[in-house]
């Protein structure tokens, strides 16, 4: 699909990562496990300066890839693949990619198989 913001809402476990998603008006369960990992982002195109004691959440920003089932799917349906940005302080979740790619909950995809990712693969 593409890169966009959209506002999702999250049920974490007590580590923070995320395990139930709701996003519009549709529940979802993680059916593989997350993906974590943290980006710069140019604050300076935003905010105007950095206030003292506001580094958290400011400099780099925490984004999740998600595989999903709509809850009350069937065992075997695809796979919704999503990029969540989790924006601290305030602990609000965004998603900012839908991947265009969907998996079987069985299909081996690169992050599960190394050695299709390098090539080794039949």
């Amino acid at each position: 699909m593409g890169t966009f913001s959209d506002g999702i809402d999250v049920v974490q476990t007590a580590a923070g990562t995320p395990l139930h998603l709701l996003w519009q008006g549709r529940s979802y369960t993680l059916a593989a496990e997350p993906l974590r990992w943290y980006e710069r982002r140019n604050w300076w195109d935003e905010e105007l300066r950095a206030p003292l004691g506001t580094g958290v959440g400011l400099v780099d920003r925490e984004v999740w890839r998600v595989q999903v089932r709509r809850d009350g799917a069937p065992p075997g349906t695809a796979l919704l693949t999503l990029d969540l940005v989790k924006y601290l302080p305030a602990e609000r979740w965004r998603v900012i990619k839908v991947h265009d790619a969907i998996h079987e909950a069985n299909e081996p995809t690169a992050a599960n198989n190394p050695e299709e990712e390098q090539g080794y693969g039949a």
